[in-house]
């Protein structure tokens, strides 16, 4: 199972020539992509229009979905943050983090487009594709 990151999906709906988007339709058309409620939630406060929400939300919530923020992952979560400071890796955004840990902890690859995650896969063992 992989999970799109929000800069995946952003890249990906926006229909951008980058890198990660033969990735994320490659893992779409082999059934593998799943859905994060964080990730949800970043994607969906950023379409402004009405029609687009209904149509980008119908695709997201047609993947399996994750709750991916209880007290474990919090808790996870800070540990891996603490531990990638004291090896100077400072990651911009506590999400990223919690993202990051919410799929190395249930062994789900992510496809990105922020190199927060690059940044922290070796440390935390993240599955990059």
């Amino acid at each position: 199972m992989v999970m799109v990151d929000t800069s995946a999906w952003i890249e990906y709906l926006d229909g951008k020539r980058s890198r990660v988007v033969p990735k994320v339709d490659q893992c779409l058309e082999r059934d593998l992509v799943a859905i994060g409620d964080l990730i949800y939630c970043e994607v969906m406060q950023g379409i402004r229009s009405p029609r687009d929400r209904s149509q980008v939300s119908s695709l997201l919530l047609s993947l399996p979905q994750f709750d991916m923020v209880g007290f474990s992952i919090a808790e996870k979560s800070a540990a891996n943050y603490r531990l990638l400071k004291s090896k100077g890796v400072t990651v911009r955004k506590t999400i990223d983090v919690l993202i990051g840990t919410f799929c190395a902890e249930h062994g789900l690859q992510i496809v990105h487009h922020d190199s927060d995650f690059d940044l922290m896969a070796k440390q935390i063992g993240l599955d990059i594709i």
